[in-house]
């Protein structure tokens, strides 16, 4: 395991697309973070409730884990 790999794992994980964007993936990242920031929006004011949080969180484990696998 490389430590970069799991670094930008966990900055995408905190931040969509920071871990792609540190990978060299630049318009990967900048569309994953402007997806999570979409989906946080539309969770604020349509599903502001348990099943939100699920899919927010199924989204930044995705993002991490993109991040980490495509280092």
């Amino acid at each position: 395991m490389d430590t970069n790999s799991l670094k930008n794992g966990i900055f995408s994980f905190i931040i969509p697309g920071l871990g792609q964007a540190l990978n060299g993936d630049k318009q990967k990242g900048l569309a994953l973070f402007g997806i999570a920031v979409v989906l946080h929006i539309f969770i604020w004011f349509f599903a502001n409730n348990p099943f939100g949080s699920i899919i927010q969180t199924l989204y930044h484990l995705y993002a991490g884990y993109d991040a980490y696998k495509n280092y």
